[in-house]
């Protein structure tokens, strides 16, 4: 990618590109889910195999996702008419509903909106690309994944707990957190902070390692 090319695309902890394209459930507008966080994912090609089982996942978890108040959308380089014949394909041969939009993205505008373009991999594909973005509208996370291998969708579900929790609570979580595990609590910016630390009522390993259950 060029220097222009790059200074171009999204930035987390800025705002979402707005888009408005078609889909399979009709013309939609990003800024239109405003007040829902959403997970917008690519996907290389319709009637392709690793695709087909990320779709049935998203498909499984969809239920869980709107009860984070959360809106999964998918894209693809490729027409309404085929996502229309690969979903009712991906129903007649596994028995699964696709109840989330795909975005019809023949001239690449979202695509190409959002990096999801990347030469080096395919000229024509779109990579596998997970941005969620908050209910601000904000972007929140960026996931890259080659042509190659599958998404696994429970990890995106778990960062979008994580996110949550930590807008609520003001605290980071730590590695492969789950709900109902501690939290790290933000480590102090002061001396006279750092030397109360330890009597502040924590899990407490060092000045800049502590932990707390919410």
């Amino acid at each position: 990618m060029d220097n222009e090319t790059l200074s171009s695309l999204p930035r987390l902890n800025e705002p979402a590109p707005d888009f408005t394209a078609k889909t399979t459930h009709g013309t939609i507008k990003l800024s239109d889910y405003h007040g829902k966080w959403v997970v917008l994912f690519s996907h290389p090609a319709d009637f392709t195999p690793v695709c087909t089982t990320e779709f049935m996942a998203f498909a499984k978890r969809n239920e869980d996702f709107k009860k984070l108040n959360t809106q999964v959308i998918g894209l693809s380089i490729d027409s309404i008419y085929s996502h229309l014949a690969w979903v009712r394909s991906i129903k007649d041969n596994f028995g699964i509903d696709i109840p989330f939009p795909i975005i019809e993205d023949l001239k690449m505008n979202v695509a190409k909106l959002y990096g999801m373009i990347h030469p080096g991999a395919n000229d024509t594909s779109a990579v596998r690309a997970v941005f969620i973005i908050d209910d601000k509208g904000i972007l929140r996370a960026m996931v890259y994944y080659p042509l190659s291998n599958g998404r696994s969708i429970d990890e995106i579900y778990r960062l979008v707990q994580a996110l949550q929790t930590t807008d609520k609570h003001g605290i980071a979580t730590p590695e492969n957190w789950q709900p109902g595990d501690k939290v790290i609590v933000p480590p102090p910016t002061t001396q006279d902070a750092a030397e109360k630390r330890k009597s502040e009522g924590y899990d407490y390993t060092d000045w800049y390692f502590s932990k707390k259950s919410i």
